[in-house]
């Protein structure tokens, strides 16, 4: 996808973004499958396992036997799922969205952890219909939207706002532009219903609170519009911890609204697992 346009260059060739030349990364930037630049699956099963499994067989055959990975929305589906399953090369993980929330709450809650269940409560009430409609009915959703570029961005776009979780417009946070390219890209690429399958193949599988235990090396960088996670309950799934920080603004596409301090963040992450 182009959500991650802005970060490329500041990635790879840091000392012209005020980095340093040892922070410079190569990067593997692969669609989930049915997204944009990906093929479409034609059977079942492409879900955050079978993905994860996919992306280790990337990895190996382009030759890559130190790397680590970082995922964001779907991503920390895939990425968590990667690193339970230890693929050779694999050093460690960053996410932006770390799935921990407990499968039973505790009786009393922190402050941080009743904010992260007041914003699952909204999200649910408020902002699910999208979700429940890919994860259930994928394939009449996509009739609507393939046939209409109208339709197809204004679901889009309501996703898109929804992440605003303070009310304000997406495009205080992200330009204009950067949405409609986000949206001609579903639109050339006709991927109204090959991407809403993931969420029909991810519910297939079940959808829980979190998604266990993680013993590689783990960093998070928990952006306030984004679903946040309360670093209690990270700690309990991810006993190698080795990154947290807690940001002041930025939300769920931060790649987008903020690139230069998701740059930031995964250099400071992974600046100690770098083979040496």
């Amino acid at each position: 996808m182009l959500l991650f346009h802005k970060i490329i260059e500041p990635l790879t060739d840091p000392t012209k973004h005020g980095g340093r030349a040892e922070d410079a990364f190569h990067l593997v930037l692969p669609s989930l499958p049915g997204f944009a630049f990906s093929d479409k699956p034609r059977e079942r099963g492409w879900n955050m396992d079978r993905t994860a499994r996919a992306w280790a067989v990337l990895m190996a055959r382009l030759g890559y036997a130190h790397y680590v990975a970082q995922g964001g929305d779907w991503g920390s589906f895939v990425t968590t799922r990667l690193a339970q399953q230890k693929p050779q090369g694999l050093a460690a993980i960053h996410l932006t969205m770390p799935q921990v929330v407990p499968d039973q709450l505790p009786a009393t809650l922190t402050r941080e952890e009743q904010r992260t269940v007041d914003q699952l409560k909204y999200w649910r009430e408020k902002n699910y219909a999208y979700f429940m409609q890919q994860a259930t009915k994928p394939q009449t959703l996509a009739y609507s939207l393939a046939d209409s570029p109208a339709g197809q961005a204004a679901w889009l776009y309501d996703i898109y706002g929804n992440s605003a979780s303070d009310g304000k417009p997406y495009e205080d946070a992200v330009p204009m532009e950067d949405i409609l390219n986000e949206i001609t890209l579903y639109w050339l690429t006709n991927s109204a219903g090959s991407s809403a399958r993931f969420y029909f193949e991810q519910n297939a599988l079940g959808m829980k609170p979190n998604l266990g235990r993680v013993d590689l090396p783990t960093g998070c960088s928990i952006f306030p519009r984004d679903l946040t996670a309360p670093r209690s309950w990270a700690e309990k799934l991810f006993p190698n911890l080795i990154y947290w920080n807690e940001l002041d603004h930025g939300g769920h596409f931060a790649p987008l609204e903020e690139p230069a301090l998701y740059v930031q963040e995964l250099r400071n992450c992974f600046r100690t697992q770098r083979s040496t």
